[in-house]
């Protein structure tokens, strides 16, 4: 059996300016409005992986649900809330007057998050929770197909392939950050057959 954790396709709103944390909630808001930018090429194994997988299940927000179609538009997809990227916390009030670029805003705040910090958000704890769940419920989906494919978030793809790993199955300790990149968990059958393929 085969799970590959895809990350989702670089998004069309790409406004880089200098912008407050008031600001950047806002950014983020059009971040997940907002679809991917089409590609005509895609990494090697991630076409593989897509091609052979009998069920394809993404997030229900639009850059991951548009990245499965742009991989395969014929594909049975199964799209739940259940696998959406984990949220960044409301700023410090030490950050109110602050301007940075959104990237920055969101390094800020993910670090702050992994420290516990989680104002007006879904905790780390409650992720790695959350991230259990989603990881039985892939395990459930390739026990009836046999290979499936998430097309998900980084930051939650990172989390349910810890969970995976804890769970016995097989693949590297990290997940690529970069969009589009493949990373695929294997675990034997009951014939004894290992199928892994990084």
């Amino acid at each position: 059996m085969e799970i590959s954790l895809i990350r989702h396709g670089k998004s069309l709103w790409t406004e880089n300016d200098r912008i407050t944390f008031a600001e950047f909630k806002n950014w983020v808001e059009k971040y997940d409005f907002n679809g991917v930018t089409e590609v005509s090429t895609f990494p090697q194994i991630t076409i593989e992986k897509v091609a052979v997988a009998k069920v394809v299940v993404t997030s229900d927000l639009k850059r991951s649900i548009d990245s499965a179609c742009l991989l395969n538009p014929v594909s049975k997809t199964i799209s739940d809330p259940l696998f959406r990227e984990t949220e960044l916390p409301a700023h410090p009030t030490i950050l109110f007057n602050l301007k940075l670029k959104p990237n920055n805003w969101a390094v800020i705040l993910r670090i702050l998050w992994f420290c516990g910090y989680s104002k007006e958000c879904e905790s780390y704890s409650k992720a790695k929770l959350r991230a259990t769940m989603a990881s039985q419920q892939l395990i459930n989906y390739a026990n009836e197909h046999e290979s499936i494919v998430l097309v998900g978030h980084g930051f939650f793809n990172m989390l349910i392939a810890k969970e995976l790993r804890k769970m016995g199955w097989k693949g590297t300790r990290t997940t690529g950050v970069k969009n589009w990149n493949c990373t695929t968990y294997s675990l034997l059958t009951s014939r004894g057959e290992h199928s892994y393929i990084k």
